[in-house]
């Protein structure tokens, strides 16, 4: 994951082959998870959708 600033970064590694799985780039939060805020939606969506790239 990384920060907007660093998107050309982001993109250099994936052009290089040296990222390891998915890369993501926070387009507009300053840190994960402040996603989707509402319950509700959140629920509708499910998180397995809203975390569909993510490993834990």
């Amino acid at each position: 994951m990384y920060p907007l600033a660093r998107t050309a970064e982001a993109a250099r590694a994936v052009q290089l082959n040296q990222h390891v799985g998915k890369v993501g780039v926070l387009a507009l939060a300053p840190e994960e998870g402040l996603g989707v805020e509402d319950r509700e939606l959140r629920e509708r969506v499910g998180e397995d959708r809203l975390r569909l790239f993510r490993q834990e």
